[in-house]
Formats: C-alpha cells, structure tokens, sequence
C-alpha cells in the first residue's frame, strides 16, 4: 500500500503585523484536529469569546500572547514553549499578540469526553 509523506516546517510563513491571522489545518482525522497558527499583533475581537465544543491543547512556540478566561481577572501570560490545556466550552479569548515578532502556536483539538456527561 503506498501512503503519502506530508512535511512541512512550522516556521515558514509569511506573517505581518498589517495581514490576517494565518491558520493553517495540518492534521483532521478522528475528530481530532492539529492547527498551525501565526498571529502578529492579533487579538480578539471586543466581546468576542472562543466557546468550543471540543477540548483544545495549545503550545505558543515563538512569540508572545495573553489568553483572558472568562471569570478570571487576570490575563494568562505566555511565552514561547508555554502551554495551556482548555476544557471544552471554557469561553475564552485572545487579549493580545506581540506585533514585534510572530506568534507561532500549534493548537490541538479532541473530543472532550467529559463534555457529554
């Protein structure tokens, strides 16, 4: 059986602060989903809050950010090789990107199992 090789590297891109936010969908199989995301000077829009039906894992590997959990007073500091594990529906949002370098995350999605119950 012949199977395909995919590569890549997840540092070639081509982010500016003045460009859309790039995601890219590396892996969807199984309800399980692997995204490449470069910000740069990104945040959330006002009022705006991530409220997903699957649990998401997400590393920031280069770069700088702070995540905003709803209920929590303080923004969620990260910095490269930081990671964050978040529950399914833990409503959420980007407060801020660094607009002086590329934040490059690698984001994790599966089926939360303890959602249904």
């Amino acid at each position: 059986m012949k199977r395909a090789i995919r590569s890549g590297n997840l540092f070639d891109h081509d982010a500016s602060a003045d460009a859309d936010e790039q995601i890219d969908a590396l892996v969807e199989q199984g309800g399980v989903s692997i995204e490449r995301i470069v910000s740069m000077g990104h945040a959330s829009p006002p009022g705006f809050w991530y409220d997903s039906p699957r649990a998401e894992w997400v590393v920031l590997l280069s770069g700088a950010a702070a995540l905003v959990f709803e209920g929590e007073a303080a923004p969620h500091q990260m910095k490269a090789g930081d990671h964050v594990l978040i529950d399914a529906h833990c409503r959420h949002r980007v407060a801020w990107t660094s607009d002086q370098e590329p934040s490059v995350w690698l984001a994790i999605y599966y089926p939360d199992d303890d959602a249904a119950t």
